[in-house]
């Protein structure tokens, strides 16, 4: 099997945010910051895996700062695990104002891409080459990740859920349960 470095698969663009990508609020919008990863991340995985690439899920998307227009936004992608098939790509978007210089953190994600070759079947990508302790953190932190996903699906999963083990975890939420007789 190869292996690549992180490094070797490292992408960077930088997009000057314009008045048609804002939304109702003035900001830009979500949906357009969104597809921008979404684009970085098929770049960064194709590097790395030297095939075509699809989106397999996201997680954690929060948006931290809002983005201004006239900002110059960055975003830094780099490949953080391997599987068979799949990568994880870690994305981190920044803004910068151009007249002040002032940058902020507007967002961190993780996009889950999976290396297609013929006829659309799933096809195996490099391992990984770790150099650092930062890389070894980001790649345990994306099998704990998985793990806590996989965890989630099982314990909620619709046909062994019994809501009577958890409508005492609902106590203090804003939420009324009213269940029907069995």
């Amino acid at each position: 099997m190869d292996y690549k470095t992180i490094d070797s698969s490292r992408v960077q663009i930088s997009q000057l945010m314009l008045p048609s990508n804002a939304n109702f609020g003035g900001k830009i919008h979500g949906g357009y910051v969104l597809n921008l990863m979404d684009q970085i991340a098929f770049a960064c995985a194709s590097k790395h895996s030297g095939s075509y690439c699809v989106t397999a899920s996201v997680d954690t998307v929060d948006f931290i700062n809002p983005i201004e227009v006239g900002e110059l936004v960055t975003m830094k992608a780099s490949v953080n695990y391997v599987g068979r098939s799949s990568m994880v790509v870690g994305i981190r978007v920044e803004s910068e104002n151009i007249q002040t210089g002032e940058t902020k953190h507007c967002n961190s994600s993780y996009f889950t891409m999976v290396a297609k070759g013929d006829h659309g079947k799933p096809t195996e990508v490099p391992g990984l080459i770790i150099n650092d302790k930062v890389e070894v953190m980001r790649f345990l932190k994306a099998i704990k990740r998985s793990e806590t996903k996989r965890q989630r699906k099982l314990e909620f999963d619709s046909t062994n859920f019994s809501v009577e083990n958890y409508l005492k975890e609902l106590e203090g939420y804003r939420v009324k349960v009213t269940l029907p007789e069995n």
